[in-house]
């Protein structure tokens, strides 16, 4: 899984042009990936602002709105892709946009059984 780390102030300063751009970039690559096969599913999320994060402390629900953490980069979305190695993942995700301004984690995806299967 591409988990794609952003800089929403980077992305602010750099304009609302530049933030079109990348968009079109990355779902262009996606287009590449799944002409290869190597496509499962991609989404974006919305501005960290309407993130809300829910922990359970002490037996109790504790809900807050914004992310879990203090940090520049959030979580802005992923892709879920099937390559060989984490070599080519690697190569995938060093072209995706964000990666010039924010962070692109490759993380392997555990496999469990007795969940619902995609359609």
């Amino acid at each position: 899984m591409l988990l794609c780390y952003d800089d929403e102030q980077a992305w602010q300063q750099a304009g609302e042009a530049a933030y079109k751009e990348a968009i079109q970039e990355a779902i262009q690559l996606t287009h590449q990936l799944h002409e290869k096969g190597q496509y499962i599913l991609s989404a974006p999320l919305h501005p960290v602002a309407t993130a809300t994060s829910v922990r359970v402390r002490d037996g109790k629900k504790v809900v807050t709105d914004g992310p879990f953490a203090e940090t520049r980069e959030v979580l802005g979305g992923f892709h879920l892709i099937d390559v060989k190695d984490i070599s080519e993942a690697i190569e995938i995700a060093s072209r995706h946009p964000g990666a010039r301004l924010g962070t692109v984690e490759v993380r392997p995806v555990e496999e469990l059984a007795g969940l619902p299967v995609l359609d």
